[in-house]
């Protein structure tokens, strides 16, 4: 019976793309690793034992596949239900454990050592094991190689013959940046091994025209794949003349990929062949799964694990494929026939349906793509591994995204933050404010209000548009003009109407525009010439934009050959409204040899506020790529171990239910009477530095000058209930109350107003200040979430709120503050000061900020922290009031522990 815990067990991607699962062992497996042991080489079984070892006895297998997984663990990976490694660790001390490895010939030198190490450590650490101590031979370079790799703190003796090292396996930064690394690489080589195929399979085939499975055979051959491709069709010799096979088992040759179009119910059973073919990859294009309900979804789950454990990665299902422009490959593996030529942008689209008709805008725009993949329901393929293999392909310079869902926020936000500071990412999210997920994709609906998301995706580096209009408009610059340095914006045009569209629209964008250069309605080709001559050698000009209408006689060709001339030479972008012409027409392309666009082309839009948009775009994120990352701060004060001794106290208390806490940023509203206290809310923040003022509950005037008098005047009583602020009016504080009777009045006439529907409470009063409001917590499409606004009637019913993803920078914390409109009231003098003394202290804000970032991101048990209000005055930010809500945390946080891909059920 199984007594590990379910993340444990885990699919993989190795170095070379292939695909590994990872399990506990269980006794259930000694056929196996006798059948393992068998192939192992005499080099391999000397290096693991240290002596000739050619067969395992019954009383071996039975010690090595019985363990505790408590102080004897073991973890095996499998390929097509074989067992490729083993590695396993034996306690030897209460923080200390022995561990070893073993790794099958034929699959050394594919990372399984390096991979199974992450995830033993992880189990280890769970079970307090602090250290792994490792004997290995010298001549071992390659295992010496993967402990002195893995980033992990190490020391290393000799003795006997023998090296001994022992491992620190408390995460560092550069285990950490290991681990990234080797997953950037691994999925990389996974996507490339999809993209790169040398032959393809199209199993299902038809005879039939427009059906998918010849719609999808005819496509590869019309695109010239420089393959050979092999139609399977359980009865035809040929299909659309090609010659056809009964099953992929019985090509002759070796398959790379396979493009699968049969029925969802017999999708299993074609994976299963591939698997005993060696097929690399699958591109399943045949609905009938996660989008059809929970039947599907099930078949959907089968189909990627099947797939997974024979080293498959998988596109689909219900998707419209992928695509190649490399001339070495040419990959039309879509249902679209006509795709745009090669270019520098690489497109992902969770939309199957909406592909055909974007690949058609995409050339219709005269822009060409390197690379494209329609991931339907995203089973295993997404996004998120498209970003690990455009950060390092050479022919994609922009990247674009059509986003339904995220299916690893986490993920998604740390890989578009590396991959925007070296190219640009655009992003689409359908359905504007929806805050569901769309059937058949995994759980990640955008749930934050729609400026809030906008906001988080510029904070990562992602240009985020409004549809796919604006998605083009914005890659245009991106791919064709140098990006500009700054917000200085030169105008030139022959119709002052039009330029003076382009000034307004300028500043609506926040950009600064000078006065227009209008040449008049008779301006030649030489006019703009000159004019735009000029401007590049401006130095307080850093994008261009350049209106024309013709006159009279035409003069349309000569002014486009100036464009285009001086775009080549360019090192500030150049757009324009050009005849009202949409995308890079033929006039305004710089081609190459191959008839590919090329940097240089001048992109044209029918309107100059489109054009204004997308120069917008481009200098918000030029600015985003040049600016200081910020850092994160050194803090003191911060003890977790006591915060998770708090947290464990509090959830013992509350127990809460799923229904109890909803996400940061849902729809559904936390339940008052599930916070957990507010002795444990001030103590779990106290661990962090972060101190709260206490408040004592009453239910008599006499018991609240009783508090007043513990707590030390001056006083405050106050009745506390959800969005009391607004709904009172914020009449429901009594402050600077000085002696008892003070006390006593404010508490009666509290009590008379609110009738016994808030609860009141007595405090003592902090010196006047600006009051803010701190939220942060868990938000099932962004992960850990901070928002900030001011406590102020006007500002909550505007929703003058910022958010930021934690954790926070010092640069984050400070944008945070200054992204809401009511930000002035924090940087002035408030009512009544007389000196700068008395400035609020913005900075002891913002490491509060930082503060609370860092709570709910080392903590998924938080589901939401409410500080309402926080105090600024000129001593500091000051708590006054603080709920929190607590959950019970995950099994596998997303994105946090050992490298995995994202998970089906097992």
């Amino acid at each position: 019976m199984q007594s590990y815990p379910n993340h444990w067990e885990a699919d993989v991607v190795l170095t070379d793309g292939g695909t590994a699962h990872l399990r506990p062992i269980t006794p259930d497996d000694a056929d196996l690793l006798r059948e393992f042991h068998s192939r192992l080489s005499p080099e391999t079984i000397y290096y693991r034992f240290f002596a000739p070892y050619p067969k395992l006895s019954d009383r071996d297998v039975k010690r090595f596949t019985t363990v505790d997984y408590e102080d004897r663990v073991a973890l095996v990976a499998t390929i097509s239900d074989s067992m490729v490694s083993v590695v396993r660790y034996d306690k030897v001390a209460p923080e200390e454990a022995e561990v070893a490895f073993v790794v099958e010939d034929g699959h050394q030198g594919r990372g399984l050592a390096s991979v199974l190490l992450e995830h033993i450590g992880a189990a280890a650490r769970e079970r307090g094991v602090r250290r792994f101590i490792a004997d290995v031979l010298p001549e071992n370079r390659r295992m010496i190689n993967v402990f002195r790799e893995a980033g992990y703190t190490a020391q290393q003796t000799f003795d006997e013959g023998v090296i001994r090292l022992t491992l620190d396996l408390q995460p560092t930064d550069d285990s950490t940046e290991v681990m990234r690394a080797r997953e950037q690489r691994a999925e990389s080589r996974s996507i490339a091994r999809l993209l790169f195929p040398e032959s393809v399979a199209v199993i299902g085939a038809s005879r039939t025209a427009h059906t998918i499975g010849q719609t999808a055979l005819r496509n590869l051959l019309g695109g010239e794949f420089q393959g050979p491709v092999y139609p399977v069709h359980p009865e035809a010799k040929a299909v659309v003349g090609v010659r056809a096979y009964p099953s992929v088992l019985d090509i002759p040759d070796q398959i790379d990929l396979a493009v699968v179009a049969v029925r969802a119910d017999t999708v299993v059973d074609v994976v299963e062949q591939c698997a005993e073919k060696g097929v690399h990859g699958l591109i399943v294009v045949s609905s009938g799964f996660g989008e059809v309900g929970p039947e599907g979804r099930a078949r959907q789950d089968e189909l990627v694990r099947t797939a997974r454990a024979a080293g498959m990665r998988v596109v689909g299902p219900n998707c419209l494929g992928i695509a190649n422009s490399d001339p070495t490959v040419s990959l039309n593996a879509t249902l679209s026939p006509d795709l745009p030529p090669q270019g520098p942008i690489g497109f992902f689209s969770q939309s199957g349906a909406l592909g055909r008709a974007i690949l058609q805008r995409v050339a219709e725009r005269g822009m060409g793509l390197s690379t494209f993949v329609s991931a339907g329901n995203r089973a295993d393929v997404s996004g998120n591994d498209l970003m690990q293999y455009w950060q390092e392909d050479p022919a994609t310079k922009v990247v674009l995204q059509y986003l339904e869902s995220l299916g690893n926020p986490r993920k998604f936000t740390r890989l578009a933050r590396r991959l925007a500071k070296q190219k640009p990412v655009v992003a689409v999210r359908s359905g504007g404010s929806a805050r569901t997920t769309p059937t058949g994709h995994a759980a990640g609906g955008l749930a934050l209000p729609d400026y809030a998301v906008t906001s988080l995706f510029q904070q990562a580096g992602v240009v985020r548009v409004d549809d796919i209009t604006q998605m083009f408009d914005a890659a245009q610059v991106f791919a064709y003009q140098p990006l500009p340095e700054g917000p200085r914006v030169g105008i030139i045009g022959n119709s002052d109407s039009l330029e003076l569209l382009v000034k307004d629209a300028a500043v609506r964008q926040g950009l600064k525009p000078h006065d227009p250069v209008n040449l008049g309605p008779q301006a030649t080709a030489d006019d703009f010439d000159t004019a735009i001559r000029a401007a590049q050698a401006a130095e307080d000009v850093h994008s261009i934009v350049v209106v024309f209408v013709p006159a009279l006689h035409p003069i349309g060709d000569d002014v486009a050959r100036v464009l285009r001339a001086r775009s080549l030479d360019s090192d500030k972008p150049i757009v324009t409204t050009y005849l009202a012409r949409q995308g890079l027409p033929e006039e305004l392309r710089h081609v190459g040899d191959q008839g590919q666009t090329l940097h240089g082309s001048v992109p044209s839009y029918p309107s100059p506020e489109d054009a204004v948009r997308a120069v917008a775009h481009a200098t918000r994120y030029a600015q985003w790529r040049n600016r200081k990352p910020g850092r994160h701060p050194e803090l003191p004060d911060i003890d977790r171990a006591r915060a998770r001794a708090t947290i464990g106290r509090a959830l013992k208390k509350a127990a809460p239910t799923d229904d109890d806490v909803a996400w940061f940023g849902g729809e559904r509203r936390y339940d008052e009477e599930t916070a957990i206290s507010s002795e444990d809310a001030r103590d779990l923040l106290a661990c962090y530095g972060i101190a709260a003022y206490p408040d004592i509950r009453v239910t008599s005037a006499e018991e609240a000058v009783v508090a007043a008098g513990e707590l030390g005047y001056p006083a405050v009583v106050k009745a506390d209930a959800p969005d009391l602020r607004v709904r009172a009016g914020g009449t429901f504080v009594r402050a600077d109350l000085r002696t008892p009777e003070d006390v006593r009045s404010a508490y009666l006439s509290l009590e008379d107003r609110f009738g016994g529907e808030a609860e009141l409470v007595v405090q003592r009063m902090a010196a006047p200040g600006v009051p803010t409001v701190v939220r942060a917590g868990d938000n099932q499409s962004f992960g850990s979430v901070v928002s900030f606004g001011l406590a102020d009637v006007t500002a909550e019913l505007l929703d003058d709120r910022s958010f930021r993803l934690a954790p926070l920078t010092d640069m984050d914390a400070a944008d945070l503050i200054h992204a809401v409109r009511a930000a002035p009231l924090l940087f002035g003098l408030p009512a009544g000061a007389t000196s700068l003394a008395e400035q609020p202290n913005v900075e002891a804000l913002e490491e509060l900020l930082i503060r609370v970032s860092r709570l709910v991101e080392a903590f998924p048990e938080i589901g939401y922290v409410d500080l309402d209000p926080v105090l600024v005055n000129a001593t500091g930010a000051h708590v006054l009031g603080a709920r929190m809500w607590l959950r019970e945390a995950p099994e596998v946080r997303p994105d946090v522990g050992p490298r995995r891909l994202r998970g089906v059920t097992f």
